[in-house]
């Protein structure tokens, strides 16, 4: 069975259709087709604030400086269990509404990430506080979401018990917040200094297209139907 690692799940990629349907983005840092029995990974890469503890240590026992991001280095391996904290740092933000590590400087922010506990505010209810604390376990093989995590496979915690999975999944219910958007082409919720900037598409090559193996696109859940392909 091949696995995926996304490594880089935040906020900022986690967008809304105009029905209120989630989409995931940005898949550039992505690593698939990778064997769940030795799937690993040793790339040092991600957003600061969503980087698991395992990740950061590459950068400290290779000896860079923190400031340094992106780079390839190779140091201890990572599994998809990076994915689970990022998710953990995503559900924390949404739920207390800032971050859960702190730092003035990234070195400083790693360090937390390392060593610090996340404060649960009272406001949280005890399901909540239990899920993200599973999901900030520093043992990745025990955390949640990982097949040696003693709370049980993620989808049926208490906190997540009372939503059905498979409707989400085939959109069936009905998102709590809607965009308000003319149409689907309607940028206005996003930040001028990104929508201003003039876009180029890659000129699409034919006889590329046609090499490429079609399986590889099996299974994809969403096309556009909004945006005017070039032909």
């Amino acid at each position: 069975m091949f696995i995926s690692i996304n490594r880089d799940l935040k906020l900022d990629n986690v967008l809304l259709d105009v029905e209120g349907h989630i989409h995931l983005t940005d898949f550039g840092m992505c690593k698939t087709e990778m064997n769940r029995e030795n799937g690993l990974a040793s790339t040092f890469c991600g957003t600061p604030d969503y980087i698991a503890p395992e990740v950061v240590e590459n950068c400290r026992k290779a000896d860079y400086h923190f400031e340094i991001l992106f780079q390839i280095i190779k140091g201890k391996l990572y599994s998809e269990a990076v994915d689970y904290w990022s998710f953990g740092v995503l559900l924390y933000e949404m739920l207390v509404g800032q971050s859960p590590f702190h730092g003035e400087r990234e070195d400083e922010l790693f360090e937390s990430i390392l060593n610090e506990q996340p404060v649960f505010p009272k406001t949280l209810s005890r399901e909540a506080a239990r899920c993200l604390h599973a999901l900030f376990d520093r043992n990745p093989s025990t955390r949640l979401g990982m097949p040696g995590c003693p709370h049980g496979p993620i989808r049926s915690i208490t906190f997540f018990r009372s939503i059905d999975w498979k409707k989400i999944q085939q959109r069936q219910v009905v998102p709590p917040f809607k965009p308000s958007v003319k149409s689907a082409a309607d940028v206005s919720n996003f930040d001028d200094d990104f929508t201003s900037e003039q876009s180029t598409l890659t000129p699409l090559d034919s006889q590329l297209l046609e090499s490429i193996d079609q399986e590889q696109f099996m299974n994809f859940t969403y096309i556009t139907s909004e945006v005017d392909w070039p032909q």
